[in-house]
């Protein structure tokens, strides 16, 4: 991870100290544009279309993602670090 340094940590460290859904919104929107709060939400989305087996044209269709953005997220999905695969079970866990 080249981009994990002493700012990053810090950043880490602040989602963490959220307690609940409404800090959270405050923080993205005072950390965030809209665009960039819309673009992560809807990497997210993606990731978990492709953990339920959706294929590229259904998700495009359904997210509104580009297949570029789709390519991407499902590299990470398969070859990252699993974290989308450890927030997206823990999100399921929880339903």
């Amino acid at each position: 991870m080249g981009y994990r340094n002493a700012a990053t940590d810090r950043l880490v460290q602040a989602f963490l100290k959220l307690k609940t859904e409404e800090e959270c919104y405050d923080f993205l929107d005072d950390l965030c544009t809209v665009k960039e709060i819309l673009d992560m939400s809807q990497r997210l989305e993606v990731a978990f279309m492709l953990s339920d087996k959706n294929n590229y044209q259904q998700i495009a269709e359904k997210s509104g993602a580009s297949t570029a953005t789709i390519s991407r997220v499902n590299k990470c999905y398969m070859y990252g670090n699993d974290g989308y695969k450890t927030v997206i079970s823990r999100m399921k866990e929880d339903k």
